[in-house]
């Protein structure tokens, strides 16, 4: 896969993407990441990529045509072109979903990167493929968003990561979160790690997981346990746990 960041600030993205296990990915040519720097498209001696808003209001707003250039040249360099997202309050919420469809569809995606009070309309009517937020709240820019959303892209690339259940088994990639972790020592300032853990047993080692994951989305995210895919075999066992663990 190849990700290409038009931004203001590109040391500020690529900071963030080369290090740990994706600068690791980087590194070895399974994932390619490059940034541009949207005032290399900018026409006046100034590197000017803003400008004062019609009809008035505060704050500045990108220009179209260096966003477009500075597309149209990635499109050159690939030969091809690539899915085109903005970094925008307004767009889509992201989420596991859409992560998983996005990694199966497309090997180029170009990520822009707002700023100040937003971009010009006609090049995202033009140009973008699709608007992604990060949440209902605002930062100053898309960069943060930006390095959100291709670090956890980059982590649904087979190689990427050391094992597939690496990430199949994370919350929200199954639709419920995910269970509990512990590691030695195994008791801990009188607090004991679960029996079953110990048992080696894999099968019940399984099944407590399973159960364990389906409580906690129940308790701390019932919106995502409304919609949660469970079997009439694992409600009967959930149950079943339930009661046992109000014994």
């Amino acid at each position: 896969m190849r990700i290409d960041i038009i931004t203001l600030f590109p040391e500020m993205c690529m900071a963030a993407l080369n290090e740990s296990i994706i600068g690791r990915a980087v590194k070895n040519g399974i994932i390619t990441l490059e940034t541009h720097q949207l005032r290399d498209y900018a026409f006046d001696k100034h590197k000017r990529v803003d400008d004062t808003p019609y009809g008035g209001g505060m704050g500045m707003v990108l220009k179209a045509e260096p966003i477009a250039l500075c597309f149209e040249d990635i499109c050159a360099k690939l030969g091809a072109r690539p899915h085109f997202v903005y970094m925008s309050p307004q767009g889509r919420v992201l989420d596991q979903s859409l992560l998983k469809e996005t990694a199966e569809r497309y090997e180029n995606i170009c990520i822009l990167c707002g700023h100040y009070e937003g971009t010009d309309e006609r090049v995202i009517e033009e140009l973008i493929d699709e608007e992604i937020s990060i949440g209902d709240y605002v930062l100053t820019g898309g960069e943060l968003p930006a390095c959100v959303y291709a670090d956890a892209l980059c982590r649904m690339v087979p190689g990427v990561l050391s094992e597939e259940e690496c990430f199949t088994d994370e919350s929200h990639y199954s639709g419920l979160l995910e269970y509990p972790q512990y590691t030695k020592p195994s008791e801990w300032r009188g607090r004991e790690v679960p029996e079953v853990l110990l048992s080696g047993h894999h099968k019940n080692i399984s099944d407590w997981r399973r159960m364990q994951s389906i409580k906690r989305t129940k308790e701390k995210r019932p919106d995502m346990y409304k919609l949660a895919e469970i079997s009439e075999a694992d409600m009967k066992k959930f149950n079943e746990f339930l009661e046992k663990s109000s014994d």
